[in-house]
């Protein structure tokens, strides 16, 4: 039995009497600013590394329907699928949102791992401890976490890819009542993979509804399969999202082995928009609508209320000869939020909803999914074209099989086929104008913002659904000419 878990320091609990628990994930702690202006982050008042010590972000990923947004209601109480085709059909279509907070009883004696617990981000940060014997003690907020629950369904990949792109960390979901493994389950892990998120952590989840010797089997299977994978030194952790067990063992793991990152304060701000929104109801007199909210992740910088920020690649025209015409967006911060707290100043780390004095025109619907937010004149180029490089393939197509039932293989890129590109959140679709060795150039249908030596995620067309064939970085392109700021801003 003691091999079937993989609980840190205390006596692995019973299976058969689901005294397994846990409760979250992501990460943070406070900080102090040094001379310099040189942030250090403190975890229980010791100094752990330079950094902001501020909020992180993982995304939950796995086969549809294995219960990545059970697992999210179940650490931060926030329902994630709340559009109309999400609820009629069950499944999450568009990424989700949710903040939560992990806490640890100040009171040495409570047991382990039952001493840590999360809850939603509305939460002070000194609950009472709801452990028997514990009631008078107050518990610690030890990490800020967010998290983005991708779309597991097969058709949904290119948002998977988006919503992880920003993301510090994942948690894969495996049902424990389905054959191990599904194909998406293998497509997620993969797309970790070339992403380089090292922070995973496995979830065997729906153990409540499988006998106990079939979990066990299926935790072995995992094992196995995860050996020459960058999961390799992942946990297991068997939980039921729906019954709350298990939740606060996922607590302990994070919060003892999950390092806190290091944060860069002191460049100007850059910010990955993965949602825009229009928050005016249809009939809303003039004098009372709102400006376009944008949501996303601060990479590196803060934002501040007031501020005059920049949007690339804005306002884009294309003319004859596949010339294009690049306007920047330029708006002033009205708002910043993190769910419902409202913010003066955002940092980098967890997700953030940026109000502005923006057309809400331009932001509805998504509008600015994939647009790069930041200090005025200082955002990456804009580039109609790329070229590619050091570009590898898998070997073998995830998600589809050919025609005898076995794994169909990845041709080699083709001049005149159209390709799916995923740069950081954006995706954008190319035509391939020469492929040369291990390097191609792709002319895009819309202008993207990036930087050379970003990691490209490549997808195919195949039996009428995007699939992953590999990735690569970029080497440079074809620039746009950019117009100068307006005088008002400068």
């Amino acid at each position: 039995m003691a091999s079937f878990f993989e609980f840190p320091n205390h006596q692995n609990p019973s299976f058969a009497g689901i005294d397994i628990r846990s409760r979250s994930f992501i990460f943070t702690s406070y900080t102090k600013r040094t001379r310099g202006g040189v942030y250090r982050s403190y975890i229980d008042g010791k100094e752990t590394a330079e950094g902001s010590g501020s909020e992180r972000g993982g995304c939950l990923i796995g086969h549809v329907a294995h219960g990545k947004s059970t697992v999210v209601k179940a650490i931060s109480g926030i329902t994630t699928t709340r559009f109309k085709c999400e609820l009629e059909r069950n499944i999450t279509v568009k990424l989700g949102y949710a903040n939560a907070k992990i806490f640890k009883c100040e009171d040495a004696s409570c047991p382990k791992p039952m001493c840590f617990k999360a809850y939603g981000s509305n939460v002070g940060d000194h609950p009472q401890c709801d452990m028997h014997g514990s009631e008078e003690r107050k518990m610690k907020l030890i990490r800020h976490v967010s998290f983005v629950d991708c779309p597991g369904h097969e058709i949904f990949m290119t948002r998977m890819l988006s919503g992880a792109t920003i993301m510090d960390g994942a948690l894969l979901l495996i049902a424990a009542n389905e054959d191990f493994p599904q194909p998406q389950t293998l497509e997620h892990l993969s797309a970790v993979e070339i992403l380089n998120i090292q922070n995973l952590i496995i979830l065997q989840n729906k153990v409540d509804l499988v006998p106990e010797e079939e979990a066990m089997n299926q935790h072995l299977a995992i094992r196995q399969s995860m050996e020459e994978t960058i999961a390799a030194n992942a946990p297991v952790i068997p939980i039921s999202a729906q019954l709350n067990i298990g939740i606060d063992v996922v607590c302990e793991y994070i919060a003892k082995r999950i390092p806190v990152p290091v944060r860069d304060f002191i460049s100007p701000p850059h910010m990955v928009v993965i949602r825009s929104f229009d928050v005016n109801k249809p009939g809303s007199a003039v004098d009372e609508m709102k400006g376009g909210v944008i949501g996303g992740s601060i990479t590196k910088g803060v934002l501040k209320v007031n501020q005059i920020i920049e949007l690339r690649p804005g306002l884009t025209q294309k003319y004859a000869n596949n010339k294009w015409m690049c306007i920047p967006l330029y708006t002033r911060v009205v708002s910043l939020f993190s769910e419902q707290n409202e913010l003066q100043i955002a940092v980098p780390g967890g997700l953030i909803g940026v109000g502005t004095t923006m057309d809400p025109a331009l932001s509805r619907c998504d509008g600015l999914v994939g647009h790069v937010l930041g200090q005025v004149g200082t955002l990456p180029d804009v580039y109609s074209e790329l070229k590619i490089g050091n570009i590898r393939l898998l070997r073998k197509l995830l998600g589809a099989a050919s025609k005898d039932g076995t794994a169909a293989t990845v041709e080699r890129l083709a001049k005149g086929e159209t390709l799916l590109l995923n740069i950081s959140a954006m995706a954008k679709g190319g035509e391939v104008l020469k492929v040369r060795g291990t390097s191609a150039t792709l002319r895009l249908n819309q202008p993207v913002c990036t930087s050379t030596g970003e990691r490209v995620v490549i997808s195919r067309r195949v039996q009428g659904h995007w699939r992953l064939i590999g990735w690569g970085e970029i080497e440079g392109g074809t620039r746009l000419d950019i117009p100068a700021a307006p005088n008002w801003i400068m």
